[in-house]
């Protein structure tokens, strides 16, 4: 052995087998916002929600007053962009009455622009109705707005490769769901449990023009299909989600989710699973896979089954895969986040007042799990989700909490690759080495030890890194 004497390695190895070998990278989560408003993102429901521009350098997000309540009709949260390359200075740059504190603003970057625009919600505080917007930061303006006068809609999730997003009728979710609407949303199909012209829309981004993809009398009658004795006050659509090929659509039907009396005697609350193709066919129902899925690749679906996290294939309507273990993923039905190129994995989950995320590579089944985050005890409507969302270079995830001064802020969880010298080009000793480092950042704690003595064992192994430095003069090991 040509680096270090064989004696070196043999000590080292005896401890890696005590205390298991370094993970190939780690978790570190910092403060991005501050101040005494409370800044966030929003919604993790479209596919490849991203709040970094193309480059990079900015990064979406809303300040708004207070948390501790659903907004107001007349509250306005201001959109803001935070400049990466500056400090993290707040540029502010427009407002929004169309908003809530689960989804935001259904912020997302135009894929055919992704450097300079993106879209997001608006409401006329007169009319209620609901609009969405294209901004372009460089031009300083709105550039566009989707406007329709007699079935105002909102953004409910746009297609990963711009071509069109998906409309909704936010009034409608504001009165029987409220935390998935906007308060003072006109609700223009209010009169009718399960509207002929209302439903799921597609709009076509260039043209503005809009088509009925698949209306509540449609999807009242796929369900009774199952549930022939169906009784509800009003369906309405959650989690709208195109997949990444842009061909398939998945949503959940439901009905009775404002309480109680919004629930017909003897009745549970809807909970249905669907999907169509974007062209208006092959509309079935899907097996529930939790209430907050993935798309993988084509027909692929991520979720969970019992505590497993699996993968669900929507075609063929059964589950396909399995990943990791319980240990690994302790809550599969946590908000989960597919990385931009498809090998990283975010599931985020509550644990008393914080939220906990692992992170996991598909690629090769490593994971690491991130230190808590404090939310706070807010429930609710005005809860705090774990709302896991990529960066584009696949190597940070944007996450909400709570600051020290109990005003909510936006987090950043950067995956911290393994340390070169541990690069599986390296040497074992090098790489055991820094195994060696990162299970004991302090020396006194070599071999399990809490109290600080010297011991022998304390010095055989600093004996054998010195020797590492004298051979590598890696100043990481001193």
């Amino acid at each position: 052995m040509k680096r270090v004497e064989w004696w070196v390695l043999i000590v080292c190895a005896g401890f890696l087998l005590r205390v298991g070998a370094a993970a190939p990278f780690e978790l570190n989560v910092e403060q991005v916002t501050s101040g005494d408003k409370h800044h966030f993102f929003g919604y993790i429901g479209q596919c490849q929600t991203i709040p970094w521009n193309a480059s990079g350098r900015y990064i979406l997000g809303m300040e708004i007053d207070r948390i501790d309540q659903m907004p107001e009709p007349d509250d306005a949260a201001e959109i803001f962009l935070i400049d990466t390359q500056n400090e993290n200075k707040i540029i502010y740059i427009e407002k929004t009455h169309a908003w809530n504190p689960q989804q935001g603003t259904m912020f997302y970057w135009n894929p055919n622009a992704p450097e300079t625009q993106f879209f997001f919600n608006d409401r006329d505080v007169e009319s209620g109705k609901v609009f969405t917007v294209l901004y372009d930061i460089e031009k300083k303006k709105r550039v566009r707005e989707y406007r329709f006068e007699d079935t105002p809609i909102g953004n409910g999730g746009v297609a990963a490769d711009g071509s069109a997003w998906l409309g909704m009728n936010y009034g409608r979710l504001a009165r029987l769901r409220l935390v998935t609407g906007y308060p003072g949303a006109l609700d223009w199909s209010a009169a009718d449990p399960a509207p002929e012209n209302d439903g799921m829309f597609i709009v076509d981004v260039k043209t503005g023009k809009k088509r009925l993809l698949v209306s509540y009398r449609q999807l009242e009658e796929l369900v009774k299909k199952e549930k022939p004795d169906l009784k509800h006050t009003g369906l309405f659509i959650n989690h709208t989600l195109w997949n990444r090929d842009c061909d398939r659509i998945y949503f959940i039907v439901r009905a009775g989710w404002n309480g109680k009396d919004s629930i017909p005697e003897g009745e549970k609350r809807l909970n249905v699973p669907c999907s169509i193709h974007a062209d208006g066919t092959g509309l079935t129902t899907q097996k529930f896979v939790g209430g907050h899925p993935e798309w993988a690749e084509g027909p692929l679906l991520i979720g969970r089954e019992g505590k497993n996290q699996i993968v669900y294939d929507v075609d063929q309507k059964k589950v396909v895969e399995q990943w990791g273990t319980r240990k690994v993923f302790p809550n599969p039905e946590g908000d989960i986040s597919l990385s931009p190129d498809g090998d990283w994995f975010a599931n985020g989950y509550k644990k008393g007042d914080k939220n906990f995320y692992t992170v996991y590579r598909r690629s090769d089944g490593a994971h690491a799990f991130s230190e808590g985050v404090y939310k706070g005890n807010s429930s609710g409507n005005i809860r705090i989700d774990p709302a896991p969302r990529w960066n584009r270079t696949n190597d940070a995830v944007l996450i909400p909490g709570l600051a020290n001064n109990g005003t909510r802020q936006m987090f950043l969880m950067r995956v911290i690759p393994e340390h070169p010298a541990v690069a599986k080009t390296e040497p074992w000793s090098s790489r055991m080495v820094q195994s060696l480092i990162r299970s004991n950042p302090s020396a006194a704690g070599i071999d399990f030890r809490e109290k600080v003595r010297w011991h022998y064992a304390t010095g055989l192994v600093l004996s054998a890194m010195l020797k590492e430095w004298e051979q590598t003069k890696d100043a990481s090991v001193l």
